[in-house]
Parts: C-alpha cells; structure tokens; sequence
C-alpha cells in the first residue's frame, strides 16, 4: 500500500476506531466465544462459529485499519478554492448528461458516495485534483470517456 492522504481529523477517527476494536471490540468477541463454548459440543455449536466468524472480520477489519494508518499522509484540508485538493467540495457538471453534482473528496476510510463523500483515491477524484474551477477533466469509464467540468470549489 502507497501512502494515503487524510485530514488529521480523518487520521484521528481512524485512530479511535482502531482502538475500539483492538479494546473493547476483542473483548466482547471473546466474552462471545467463551460463552458458546460453555454450552457443549463445538462441531454443532451454531453460536460458537458465528462468534469465530464475527472474530475473524473483527480481526481482518484491525488489519486494514493498522495499514491505512501506518500509510497516513496528513495533509490540510483545502481552504482555498482555487485548485482541487484533498477535503474540497466540488461542484461539477457532466458535460454528457449535463447533471450537476457535488462532492466532497476524501481518505478512502471515510468515503461515502452516496452522502457526496468520495475517495480521493477513486477514478473521478484522481482526475480532478490539481484542476481548477472551468478546468474539464475527462475519466475513462467503461463506456468511453466522462467530461465533467468544474463549477465552484469550496
């Protein structure tokens, strides 16, 4: 893994989550699992596997958390609208579909793009930092090419 970028609030959210999981996270895993296996036979303890299961995501979950924060780059968070950085809103029309739409960019933990929260590290982000507002980007999608025109930088 590359390094990736976020806010200091990103990193620390991401921080906190980390240790949630690694604390209280594990222990009530373990208080799960020590449970199931006090009511008897393993092999056809439903309750225990489902524990184990819930164990190993829990633990996959910590690994991922673990790397995204030794790869952290902490930048700031764009003030200033005159180019595309990580943490601006942008506001861009699909010059094909002619739909504007807004977002804003950021780490890939804290992405959401159905709430207009997108990964800087997705196709659409890649294409537009550096850009400044009236810039048109262009992202190859499956179908072909998407131009998006930037509209305004907050």
């Amino acid at each position: 893994m590359d390094t990736i970028e976020m806010t200091a609030e990103e990193l620390r959210r991401l921080q906190e989550e980390l240790g949630e999981l690694e604390s209280s996270g594990r222990a009530g895993i373990a208080a799960r699992i020590k449970t199931a296996r006090e009511w008897g036979d393993l092999k056809e303890n439903g309750e225990y596997h489902a524990a184990k299961e819930a164990q190993a995501h829990l633990e996959t979950r910590i690994l991922r958390l673990r790397e995204q924060v030794r790869a952290a780059v902490v930048v700031e968070a764009a003030s200033s609208g005159d180019a595309v950085r990580h943490g601006a809103t942008v506001e861009v029309t699909d010059l094909g579909a002619g739909a504007t739409q807004s977002f804003r960019i950021v780490s890939p933990n804290e992405a959401r793009p159905r709430e207009g929260l997108i990964s800087s590290s997705s196709p659409v982000a890649q294409a537009l930092l550096g850009h400044g507002l009236g810039d048109e980007v262009e992202i190859p999608i499956p179908a072909g090419v998407r131009r998006l025109r930037i509209e305004a930088i907050r």
